[in-house]
């Protein structure tokens, strides 16, 4: 005798999942997420210039922040940002339902991986679709002071300085993420399109350059979480652009700095050619 499954409530949980799952797989979704992968490419382009700037004795602040400045300033900038806006906040929810939605059907070591590695990814988005918002109304952030402000309100807790290093291991820990990722070309599958052809060994270069680069400035950055947690001073805490312009004082540093500046221009490349014929 068979039974009847749309009167098992059990499965009611199961099927109202897969209408959603169906309902987030649309055009829209998929183009708005797109936006949000070339707001990225436009932010590490532009903080790669800036970088490149310092290396070669000039001024600005090497950081999503400056970069979104420079943006601002522009004579369109307002309507960019609320498009880079709306595209990070696509992006979010894109993976957000990587997180739940599709992560379901995966075995139990992966779905927990692909809860942890897009979930952290919707945070980061969501953060930088506010971040975009706030200066299209005129009001954005710095991020060095804001990354000052977050050490001490860590080091003013009951732990403070625990805090700190757990922060630091974070940043860390993405930094490494990146560079792995970088050396071992485990980006291919993002751009299968290109697999096996000329272009696609192009491509390649740009994406090994720039996850290697972009880890290493992050792990620079999570450095600065670590002195900041040693020396129990926030002002140690500087991000992004206190980190490479610290790199200014330091022998061979320049070198260093125009190394990582070029590398996040390369990876800002990646990402527009990932935004337009990545795999979704």
């Amino acid at each position: 005798m068979t039974t009847d499954s749309s009167a098992d409530p059990q499965s009611l949980p199961s099927r109202a999942a897969d209408a959603i799952e169906q309902a987030s797989d649309t055009r829209a979704l998929d183009v708005t997420a797109r936006l949000g992968f070339a707001a990225l490419a436009l932010v590490h382009v532009l903080i790669g210039a800036i970088a490149l700037r310092l290396a070669f004795g000039g001024n600005g602040e090497a950081e999503p922040t400056g970069a979104l400045e420079e943006v601002a300033e522009g004579q369109f900038g307002t309507p960019i940002l609320w498009v880079c806006a709306v595209g990070c906040a696509g992006l979010a929810l894109w993976q957000l339902s990587e997180a739940t939605l599709r992560a379901r059907h995966l075995p139990t070591g992966k779905r927990i991986g692909k809860h942890i590695s897009s979930g952290s990814l919707v945070l980061i988005y969501g953060s930088m679709a506010g971040t975009f918002a706030r200066f299209a109304l005129g009001d954005g952030p710095d991020s060095s002071e804001s990354t000052v402000d977050f050490t001490r309100s860590l080091l003013t807790s009951n732990f403070g300085v625990v805090l700190v290093f757990v922060a630091a291991g974070v940043v860390l820990g993405i930094g490494v993420h990146f560079v792995v990722k970088g050396i071992r070309r485990t980006f291919r599958p993002e751009l299968r399109k290109f697999e096996d052809t000329h272009r696609g060994r192009v491509i390649e270069v740009f994406g090994v350059v720039g996850h290697v680069a972009k880890g290493c400035a992050l792990l620079l950055v999570g450095s600065l979480f670590v002195i900041a947690g040693l020396d129990r001073n926030p002002q140690e805490s500087t991000g992004l652009d206190g980190s490479l312009k610290a790199l200014q004082y330091h022998p061979m540093g320049v070198y260093v700095l125009t190394a990582i500046a070029v590398g996040l221009i390369c990876y800002g490349i990646f990402a527009v050619i990932r935004s337009i014929f990545g795999r979704m």
